[in-house]
């Protein structure tokens, strides 16, 4: 009997000592099948990984649903971190707990769900305790431009989103978006950090966000999000780079590059915005904080050279409305502003927005302990409304005048010295309590996103490629044009290129002339160039002349695809004569498509003469949502002579106040018998309607339409300035949605 005792208590010991000592190893699955991928799955343990394999996985749409411990969290990752690429209509979605996901690319197509990644299965299995790090998304844009999707729509609770590469979202709809839109997804303290947010192009309309947390609907509850150390660089989607919809976040320690619009506390109550560095660097539009509702601080931040305005502005305090529903604005209350530094920021507006509906002026709040430095001499200020409720304390400034605000700030001598951060410290190290720590150390683009995933320029600038000749022939011309990589530049040799096909463009593409003006180019088609999705055009000391064109009314020199453009394009003409477009009548210059969107436009010291159509016809959108289509339009030293139609009707309809374009640059340009033809409906030589900055400036008008002006909503910048006009009309300037005289600049101007 003790013998049989002895043999159990011996067995016994014996697995006790087996799974002591050797535990179930977790199991790394090779899978190369989606079919592969959904038998790992089912058996996965804690502890396990599923490894796609290197390669292209069109068309996959992942579903990682499994539940890990914090010990042993379930992985999917890539066979070589990189090598995965999720091509087509592929996403992925991850419910559960305790999951990480990394190593995977997504680029060549775009998401067929609302998400490219989801932090969820559906609206009740959500992701907890999870993480996805070092993922790529590149370009994965829906080709409907104004197709909403997210990229990344985090829900759930405790999940982290590190070390990621996201680039080039060009269609609607929000880069990386917390949603808190059910119980289990509030106060989630969620982590956002580390990722390099990459380039996003203007995209010419509201929607262009590149990160928000909440919704107005959800804005009265806590995320408790935390947004820290990452890299923003060139994010110009909209006015709002973040948009801060809910209460109890912190966004901390990101650097904002050249991008334009703000961090915007837009709704929700005590946030802490602290440790950030927005560098413009002079690049228009650039933006730093804008604060509305309760409780926000914001300190220790850095801002230097920025240079938008209004509600783009380095630094916006806004003014409410009475008793604002949810989805406006409610008056700022216990704002605290204490030491930042502000080195050549054009302009800080307090009690921003003010007009009848917001009346709520900013109240118990403070500017304490900050470092104002323009090196222009001009306080950056702009009040616009009763102030008294923002006390200033123990501020300095660099002897800038300011005298709206009367106490507070101390206005002495100051000279700055940049220091190993990047950053500038005031010389007098008495003066450095004031403005941001100089311990602050702005985060870098190589501390975000991959090590392995390069990250490249968004565009290919014109002229960057082989410089390539071309003999006196259409079809040679047409030729060199398909074979010439993005980037390349055609030299066309003396004579005639007579093309008998449409150039399309969807590459980056410069064709100049050997000798200047010595290269003539005819076609026969209706358009001679159209440019297509990636396409950017240059022409360079050309002669183009439309007398063999088609004879039917309505042709058009340029024009982009007709419908539904999503990558922004650049069109420039310089030093070329542009004649005789007048086969038939409305023989246009450029016609942009709807959905179409232009980076700029830039025409400068040509010569267009005899055409019977309209110039530029940027005037697609008129469902009037606050989309148009182009965002800079720069006509420069050219001259017009004998066009029938009009030179540039630009147009942005609607109220939306999220946009910075369009612009319209007309200077040193000579117009003679301009816009005259029966045919020209708007009656003017430009006609502008919801354009956001207008400059026309020493500009001679003879024998031309008048121009006309149409401000519609966001406080249009309008200046008409040092032009003659012999035998046309003033410009006529109307204002469709605010009462009494118009707000435009009309100075210089006279009448010969």
């Amino acid at each position: 009997m003790i013998d049989k005792i002895g043999i159990k208590l011996t067995t016994v010991f014996s697995l006790l000592m087996f799974f002591t000592i050797s535990p179930v190893s977790s199991k790394e699955r090779l899978v190369n099948s989606p079919e592969s991928y959904k038998e790992a799955l089912t058996n996965s343990k804690p502890g396990d990984s599923i490894i796609l394999k290197n390669g292209i996985w069109n068309d996959f749409e992942i579903l990682f649903k499994a539940n890990g411990s914090k010990a042993k969290p379930i992985t999917l990752t890539a066979q070589k971190k990189g090598k995965v690429i999720l091509t087509g209509q592929s996403n992925l979605r991850i419910a559960g707990k305790h999951l990480i996901v990394s190593g995977l690319v997504f680029k060549n197509g775009f998401t067929p769900s609302s998400e490219v990644i989801a932090f969820r299965r559906n609206k009740v299995d959500l992701a907890y305790h999870s993480r996805v790090t070092e993922v790529v998304i590149d370009n994965y844009s829906n080709p409907d431009r104004f197709e909403s999707d997210y990229w990344v729509g985090m829900y759930g609770q405790y999940n982290r989103f590190d070390h990621n590469h996201l680039v080039g979202k060009r269609n609607k709809g929000v880069t990386l978006a917390v949603r808190l839109n059910s119980n289990n997804s509030q106060n989630n303290h969620h982590k956002i950090d580390h990722n390099y947010f990459g380039p996003r192009p203007v995209f010419g309309s509201n929607g262009g966000e590149t990160l928000r947390i909440g919704t107005s609907h959800y804005s009265m509850t806590d995320s408790h999000t935390t947004v820290s150390d990452n890299f923003f660089d060139r994010c110009n989607g909209e006015v709002e780079i973040i948009s801060v919809k809910s209460g109890k976040n912190q966004i901390k320690n990101n650097t904002f590059y050249e991008s334009r619009g703000t961090l915007t506390l837009r709704h929700g109550n005590g946030n802490l915005i602290e440790g950030n560095v927005f560098f413009g660097n002079g690049v228009d539009h650039t933006g730093g904080v804008r604060i509305i509702n309760r409780d926000q601080t914001v300190k220790n931040n850095y801002f230097e050279g920025l240079t938008g305005y209004r509600f783009g502005s380095g630094f916006t305090i806004m003014n409410g409305v009475p008793d604002s529903p949810i989805n406006r604005y409610h008056q700022v209350v216990n704002a605290k502003v204490e030491n930042n530094t502000f080195v050549d920021v054009d302009h800080i507006h307090l009690a921003a927005g003010s007009d009848q509906e917001r009346s709520a002026v900013p109240k118990n709040s403070s500017f304490k302990n900050n470092l104002f430095f323009n090196n222009n001499g001009q306080s950056p200020f702009s009040v616009f409304d009763d102030i008294s409720g923002i006390k200033f304390r123990d501020n300095i400034s660099n002897q800038l005048k300011e005298s709206k605000i009367n106490t507070g700030i101390n206005a002495q001598k100051v000279t700055l010295k940049r220091a190993g951060n990047g950053l500038l410290y005031p010389d007098d190290k008495e003066l450095r309590f004031f403005g941001a720590s100089v311990n602050l150390r702005p985060t870098s683009k190589n501390e975000t996103g991959t090590t392995w995933y390069e990250k490249e320029e968004p565009e290919v600038e014109f002229g960057s490629g082989q410089t390539i000749s071309v003999s006196a022939s259409g079809d040679e011309l047409i030729n060199a044009v398909v074979s010439a990589k993005p980037g390349d530049v055609l030299i066309l040799d003396d004579g005639q290129f007579d093309l008998r096909k449409i150039v399309k463009l969807n590459k980056t593409i410069s064709i100049k002339s050997k000798n200047r003006q010595k290269s003539t180019i005819s076609f026969d088609r209706s358009t001679l160039f159209e440019i297509a999705d990636g396409g950017s055009l240059q022409l360079d000391g050309l002669v183009i002349n439309g007398a063999n064109s088609p004879d039917s009314s309505g042709n058009t020199l340029a024009r982009t695809s007709k419908w539904g453009m999503t990558k922004n394009y650049r069109f420039e003409v310089k030093n070329s004569l542009i004649e005789n477009l007048v086969i038939n009548h409305s023989f246009h210059f450029f016609d942009s498509g709807s959905r179409a969107f232009a980076s700029y436009i830039l025409i400068e010291n040509n010569r267009f003469k005899n055409i019977t159509g309209d110039l530029f016809r940027l005037d697609k959108e008129s469902d009037d949502l606050g989309i148009y289509n182009a965002e800079y339009v720069t006509l420069k030293n050219n001259e017009f002579i004998n066009v029938e139609g009009s030179l540039v009707n630009l147009y942005r309809g609607g109220s939306d106040e999220s946009t910075f374009g369009p612009h319209l640059y007309f200077q040193g340009n000579k117009v003679v018998n301009a816009s005259l033809g029966k045919r020209n409906k708007s009656k003017a030589s430009i006609w502008l309607h919801g354009v956001q900055v207008t400059n026309v400036k020493k500009n001679m008008f003879d024998d031309s339409q008048i121009i006309k002006v149409e401000h519609t909503v966001g406080e249009p910048v309008t200046n008409i300035t040092d032009n003659q006009f012999k035998n046309t009309e003033f410009p006529g300037v109307v204002e469709l949605r605010v009462r009494g005289p118009h707000t435009a600049n009309l100075k210089n101007n006279k009448k010969l």
